[in-house]
């Protein structure tokens, strides 16, 4: 039995079926981006943290948000790549939220920003990300961070950069994060999965806005390639300790809960928690969604832990 959407969230859906269910593919890359961008303001207020710093690379930038210092002399870190089906957002879609991650679990935040398709396609972003990752971890100590309580996450596109991330790490026998936390990640480019179909065409980000993200990042390169849907990638044993998020109303579930089970039988320690009465999303709209605040809770809880 479903459960209803959450109000506020059932409100954006019934405006978006009335006008007709817009087709983000019929939009310039630019307007995705615009599009993506304005839904910000749904994040909630825009909390004051420590500090902010910010830097660029040749081929990605970070933002770092620092806690309020206090006695602290070392602190958790979470590295956290965005998502945007690869070819949208920024550091500014995704603000609102690093922040309260930054506040309640007193925590080094490492936005990373990597390169967008379609005028950087695979392994762009996957490179960039493991860049940075590498970089920011060799350093971790000069932000009085402790390499021992590090955190990679990231949502929907930004999970998937997470896992294969991760994988990377693993194959070049470099340190690994004691946790990653996939937020619906994208993880299957071939988009046949039941939910796919239930929830593909009504619930504003639709299959068509995630499949054409994918080809315009993965240009020729398979669909069933494991880095194209490490959700198949045949390397999934010795991975760090997983916890992953779904949506109940996402075209991503079922993959999300696949991986979780595909883990499992891999013989990762893994958790997986399906929100109900949420969509794809959701985790950035903690100030209209009770879900999303508590998601944010749950991903703080974890880093709190470590």
């Amino acid at each position: 039995m479903q459960t209803p959407l959450e109000p506020a969230i059932a409100e954006i859906v019934d405006g978006f079926v009335a006008a007709g269910r817009p087709k983000a593919s019929n939009l310039s890359w630019q307007a995705r981006r615009e599009g993506y961008l304005s839904s910000a303001v749904l994040g909630g207020e825009r909390e004051e943290v420590g500090q902010i710093e910010e830097w660029c690379e040749p081929q990605y930038a970070v933002r770092l948000y620092r806690p309020a210092q206090g006695a602290q002399t070392s602190h958790p870190a979470l590295i956290y790549f965005h998502g945007g089906c690869f070819i949208s957002g920024d550091f500014e879609t995704h603000d609102r939220q690093l922040r309260m991650l930054c506040n309640s679990a007193n925590a080094l935040v490492f936005a990373v920003h990597t390169r967008l398709a379609p005028e950087h396609v695979y392994p762009a972003a996957h490179d960039d990300a493991l860049a940075a990752t590498l970089a920011i971890m060799a350093r971790l100590d000069q932000w009085q961070g402790d390499p021992h309580r590090l955190a990679l996450a990231g949502d929907s596109a930004g999970g998937h950069l997470t896992l294969v991330t991760c994988l990377r790490l693993k194959a070049m026998g470099a340190p690994l994060p004691a946790v990653q936390i996939l937020i619906y990640p994208m993880l299957d480019a071939g988009g046949e999965s039941q939910s796919y179909r239930d929830y593909g065409e009504d619930y504003l980000i639709t299959a068509d806005m995630l499949l054409s993200g994918y080809h315009a990042y993965l240009g020729v390169l398979p669909t069933r390639h494991p880095e194209a849907s490490p959700l198949h990638h045949p390397g999934l044993a010795g991975l760090p300790r997983t916890h992953i998020l779904t949506a109940e109303y996402d075209p991503l579930r079922d993959e999300g809960e696949a991986l979780y089970r595909a883990l499992l039988e891999a013989g990762v320690e893994a958790s997986c928690q399906r929100q109900l009465g949420v969509i794809h999303g959701f985790f950035q709209l903690a100030g209209i969604s009770p879900a999303a605040r508590s998601a944010i809770g749950q991903v703080v809880a974890i880093i709190r832990a470590l």
